[in-house]
């Protein structure tokens, strides 16, 4: 007895769809891999009265990070240095990238950046950005009559 199994054009359109995607994908990537320079990883929250951006800079000391915040963007400088070539080494991995790096994101509300803060522990970077007084919410407290 034969399977028969029903067609589904969409199954082949989505199977093509991917595949453009991956080729997409890996066009417009592959590039900036190329580079050999890894942008730092960054979780970024807010609470009522802050902005907090915690950074993942292993290896880097807390002088070799460069903070600006203009407007609302904050930009995020450092260089990771190479070691010295040694000729008598040969590399089985070699995964480590080095170089510099910026990387500027977009704060999600206005910040009072002449009281920021920043903390440096363990390779991560945590920075904290009071927020503006305009943007902080208000309570207001209701009286019965």
């Amino acid at each position: 007895m034969s399977n028969l199994m029903r067609w589904e054009p969409m199954r082949d359109m989505i199977t093509l769809r991917e595949a453009m995607d991956r080729l997409f994908d890996e066009a417009f990537t592959r590039p900036l891999s190329l580079m050999n320079v890894s942008l730092p990883t960054i979780d970024m929250y807010q609470t009522d009265d802050e902005v907090v951006v915690e950074v993942a800079v292993p290896g880097l000391k807390p002088d070799e990070v460069q903070l600006t915040i203009t407007g609302d963007t904050l930009t995020i400088r450092g260089e990771y240095k190479a070691e010295q070539e040694d000729k008598n080494r040969t590399y089985h991995i070699r995964e480590r990238q080095y170089g510099a790096f910026e990387r500027s994101i977009l704060l999600p509300t206005e910040v009072n950046a002449d009281k920021a803060k920043a903390e440096f522990e363990n390779g991560m970077l945590t920075i904290t950005l009071p927020k503006a007084e305009e943007v902080r919410p208000k309570t207001i407290t209701v009286k019965a009559k």
